[in-house]
């Protein structure tokens, strides 16, 4: 049985921490962005996608809505595991 929110709350970490780890690659080593950016879909140049430059407000915004997103999905996946693993 997993704790949910235990394993929300890290979803959420984790989910928060690579977004900033991809935001300080994006500025201070653009190279290594676009690489691993890109290998995480095949290869495909969807880097280039990403804006030329982002607000604090709109980093931050983002930020908060990727943790929450993270934090739904991690109490989610926990209640759902707890639920199958019953049956």
């Amino acid at each position: 049985m997993f704790n949910k929110i235990a394993l929300a709350n890290s979803v959420a970490a984790v989910t928060a921490a690579a977004y900033i780890v991809f935001y300080v690659l994006w500025t201070a080593m653009p190279e290594a962005f676009k690489f691993l950016f890109n290998a995480q879909f095949m290869g495909a140049d969807i880097a280039r996608l990403v804006p030329k430059s982002i607000a604090f407000g709109d980093f931050v915004g983002m930020l908060i809505a990727l943790a929450v997103f993270g934090w739904l999905v991690g109490y989610v996946w926990a209640w759902f595991y707890n639920y199958f693993s019953k049956r």
